[in-house]
């Protein structure tokens, strides 16, 4: 095997596989990256027992091959290469990489002993790669970190005919966005599907294909894929289901409040900076105004705020909520509209947070104890 490509792309082709490669494996293969090179193209793979990655991308191909070495070691050495053209080769054991005077030479690991990667589910349509990377990280952050309930450290993907809908929860918070999505026009079956994935990964995978257009989307009973510009990777799912939204997103009758989200934004962050630990910040609505106030004693801070404000029959024209200051951060900052929507019920209760009326993205966050 011999071909030449640019340092930069071949850098960004290694880094974009290397990511699902395992930090510890008891098989060592697994640690490889495959490079395979044929017809001016050059293919990246990467796999471990949970996902795959695969790139293809422009190469002058001298003579065709396939070579296996460490990911992580090659990826080291194309940080450093110099800028410009670079050559790659099979020399006896070894692969060298040549870049203008540098050069490296990387042991070739068994072949035969490398795993078939797992092939693409079955397409079931298409998202814009933009709108779901915006979508993934809209829910991302609600999603648990705590791998003894692995399901909660997971995203929900539902699709219900050309609606694709996003959820995440720790139990502390449901973050839930929809977005719409294009299924095969000559699919067998309906593409109504309802499945977990790691909110890690699908993070990565979204994050990936933002900037390359319409990506496919393939599915099967134990795993998810997506295919665009060259890009192809796989990830399994997560076994059980989340916790249902339905009725905990269904407030019945709740007072309504909306101001500016990015003022709302900048004042939460300067207030919260007297809130130590899981001091809350609190938030005080009138008919005009929001007032919000953090800390305790003679270590306080407050910020006020215009606001629209329509109460309940119990409270027409106050209420105070307070919350977590970094969960409440985390909700307005995945917001991307000029406004945000509270919803209501009252201190110590749920509260939702959305985008508008059409409610595309809603966050829901339990309200704690008020400051006193």
């Amino acid at each position: 095997m011999e071909f030449r490509i640019d340092s930069g792309v071949l850098t960004d082709a290694v880094a974009w596989a290397a990511r699902v490669l395992p930090a510890r494996s008891p098989m060592p293969v697994l640690g490889g990256l495959l490079l395979e090179a044929a017809d001016g193209r050059l293919r990246v793979s990467g796999l471990d027992h949970e996902a795959s990655a695969r790139v293809e991308v422009e190469a002058d191909t001298d003579v065709e091959g396939r070579a296996l070495v460490l990911g992580r070691r090659l990826l080291d050495i194309c940080k450093v290469l110099p800028r410009g053209r670079t050559g790659l080769a099979v020399e006896g054991a070894r692969l060298s990489v040549t870049s203008g005077d540098a050069r490296f030479g990387l042991s070739l690991l068994p072949l035969d002993d490398y795993p078939a990667p797992p092939g693409l589910p079955e397409v079931r349509g298409l998202v814009d790669g933009d709108a779901f990377a915006a979508a993934v990280g809209q829910v991302a952050v609600a999603a648990g970190r705590d791998d003894s309930l692995p399901v909660l450290t997971g995203i929900r993907l539902a699709l219900d005919g050309t609606t694709m809908m996003l959820a995440a929860t720790d139990r502390y918070r449901y973050a839930v966005r929809t977005l719409e999505w294009k299924p095969e026009a000559d699919a067998p079956a309906p593409q109504d599907a309802d499945v977990v994935v790691p909110a890690r990964r699908l993070s990565e995978i979204a994050r990936s294909l933002a900037g390359t257009g319409p990506a496919r989307l393939a599915l099967d009973g134990g795993s998810i894929g997506f295919e665009s510009a060259g890009l192809r990777t796989t990830t399994r799912l997560l076994d059980g289901r989340l916790p249902r939204h339905d009725k905990l997103f269904a407030l019945g009758e709740h007072a309504l409040a909306t101001t500016d989200l990015a003022p709302l934004t900048e004042a939460v962050k300067r207030v919260a900076v007297v809130a130590e630990g899981d001091s809350p910040v609190q938030l005080t609505f009138t008919p005009t105004a929001l007032h919000l106030q953090a800390g305790y004693e003679d270590d306080v801070a407050s910020q006020r705020l215009p606001a629209a404000f329509t109460g309940t029959g119990a409270d027409p024209d106050t209420l105070t909520v307070a919350f977590n200051p970094g969960y409440l951060l985390d909700a307005l900052t995945t917001l991307d509209t000029p406004k945000v929507h509270f919803h209501l019920l009252g201190p110590g209760q749920r509260a939702l947070l959305t985008d508008g009326p059409s409610a595309a993205h809603r966050h829901l966050l339990m309200s704690v104890k008020p400051l006193v």
